[in-house]
């Protein structure tokens, strides 16, 4: 028998080292084609879930769940300016059971200060303003308090109807600073919540950054790849769920709003004195001001119909600066105004049509050639609860026409 020779035995080793890189290899194939498809469907059920949201809350919401089973974060932080006011808003889910949400108020800066030139975060002491999530109640007269309940939330968009605009936001980091953004909001989180090992991409929209998504792991090291491209991902669909939701709010709150003046139209309060009435409990009150400019076809016909557009801007905002915070005034049609009074006296529903007719009467309109325009106002109040909101506006509107018969530039109450 033939002893085996050296060669022999090296040829033998060779073949079982490419056996075995062989088998390593369709191992690393076949899990690279496991971790891909778990990607896949990771997005998938980000994208299932965003389809079936519409609702800003309700994307953000769906997007969590998906995050922390495909990423598995302990922690993930929504950071996100609210559409209808200057806040930076923060909530913190953790994957943890029974662990409940925190929602803080990050300083807005975070978002709209400009990105140092070594990208530093923003030096600012850590600023946490918890927020409070009450249940809300049945709506009622007296326990609105500034919400429009249902109506209100399809306008939220765009902010109050009938307040003054504020300042126009500063414009959105360029592209390649979007990212550094939300690393300093990462940073803040970082700071408020106690987190250590983050990993944050931002949300967009057509002005820039508007917030970030961070994903929080309490094991030091690298996020992986695969992580990363997920959360990449959800933030992009995430950033297009919202510009839409967004998009479909602020197409209804225009058609909500007279264009004219800003204020909420005769639809809009139609359609909240409906729900109003639907939902008024025992002891809430109700009043209604019918407001109309005085000789207001004589003005149109004197100075122009784009004088007497300025005029009645100019009528809208001194009513709007009259009413209370809690009213709810719209133009109900031509040169006629409307106000809801919540939970109003008799006087002090008195009180409010004469503060309304002082504004407009304080009016300086010698820019536009005008001499002092005056209006009347007619006022009513409901008697019982269960009374009728029509009924109070068509007997306001029969006080306003004994104001005009009266001599005008007058309130009268039925």
């Amino acid at each position: 028998m033939e002893r085996a020779r050296p060669i022999d035995w090296a040829i033998v080793g060779l073949i079982l080292v490419v056996g075995y890189a062989a088998v390593r290899h369709r191992q690393a194939v076949s899990a690279l084609e496991v971790g891909r498809r778990e990607e896949a469907e990771s997005f998938a059920r980000i994208l299932s879930s965003l389809s079936r949201s519409v609702a800003p809350d309700a994307i953000l919401g769906a997007i969590v769940g998906e995050l922390a089973a495909a990423t598995g974060a302990d922690h993930i932080v929504i950071a996100r300016r609210r559409p209808d006011a200057r806040v930076l808003e923060a909530t913190l889910v953790s994957a943890r059971p029974g662990v409940p949400d925190s929602t803080t108020l990050l300083p807005i800066g975070d978002l709209e200060d400009p990105i140092a030139p070594d990208g530093a975060p923003a030096t600012r002491d850590p600023v946490a303003v918890r927020v409070e999530r009450a249940v809300p109640e049945p709506v009622g007269v007296g326990g609105l308090r500034g919400r429009l309940d249902e109506l209100t939330a399809r306008v939220a968009a765009t902010g109050p109807l009938w307040t003054r605009a504020g300042p126009a936001p500063a414009a959105g980091p360029a592209p390649g600073e979007r990212q550094q953004v939300a690393e300093r909001i990462a940073a803040r989180a970082r700071q408020v919540y106690g987190l250590t090992n983050t990993l944050a991409a931002p949300l967009t929209s057509e002005t820039g950054v508007v917030g970030a998504i961070v994903l929080s792991h309490r094991i030091a090291g690298a996020w992986p790849a695969t992580t990363r491209r997920i959360l990449n991902g959800a933030a992009l669909e995430a950033s297009s769920a919202l510009s839409r939701a967004y998009s479909m709010r602020a197409a209804e709150a225009q058609a909500s709003t007279d264009a004219l003046t800003g204020l909420p139209n005769r639809r809009y309060f139609d359609e909240f004195c409906g729900l109003l009435a639907r939902r008024r409990r025992s002891g809430d009150a109700v009043g209604v001001l019918m407001v109309d400019i005085d000789r207001f076809k004589v003005l149109n016909d004197t100075h122009g119909h784009a004088t007497g557009d300025e005029v009645l801007r100019a009528v809208g905002g001194a009513i709007v600066s009259a009413v209370r915070e809690d009213d709810v005034p719209a133009r109900y049609g031509g040169e006629e105004f409307v106000v809801l009074l919540r939970n109003p006296s008799p006087e002090v529903a008195l009180e409010v049509g004469e503060r309304v007719r002082t504004s407009v009467r304080a009016l300086d309109l010698r820019r536009l050639g005008v001499p002092a325009v005056s209006v009347s106002v007619g006022v009513a109040v409901a008697r019982q609860a269960d009374q009728p909101i029509g009924d109070l506006i068509a007997q306001a509107d029969t006080a306003l026409y004994r104001a005009k018969r009266a001599g005008r530039d007058r309130v009268v109450a039925v």
